[in-house]
């Protein structure tokens, strides 16, 4: 198995959740997966309450290299970003990690 892992946490304000979980769900994810340098995407809640408050989120987008995620920055990047500041200002904070698929096993 390969593949980068490109991970965003996000914490959201609950004044906005409702919004903002149906905007990524329904045009965010959508919209990531159709720039064509990701092959999937998985949203898992973050089950651990957060002494800032608002509910944490992790998305998963796997890509096949480092080229291709480098490739997502160069040309998506700015962009991707841009609309979910614009729609949601100040009322998130967000993280990304880049993570190496070493493995996979499944039952």
């Amino acid at each position: 198995m390969e593949g980068i892992i490109y991970n965003v946490t996000i914490n959201i304000e609950e004044s906005v959740h409702d919004a903002w979980l149906n905007w990524i769900k329904t045009k965010h994810i959508p919209d990531m997966l159709a720039t064509k340098k990701f092959s999937s995407a998985k949203m898992c809640k973050v089950l651990v309450e957060e002494d800032m408050g608002g509910i944490t989120y992790s998305v998963q987008y796997v890509c096949k290299d480092m080229d291709t995620l480098q490739a997502y920055y160069r040309e998506d990047a700015a962009k991707m970003r841009a609309e979910g500041m614009k729609l949601f200002p100040n009322k998130f904070v967000a993280f990304r990690t880049e993570m190496e698929i070493i493995s996979e096993v499944n039952a």
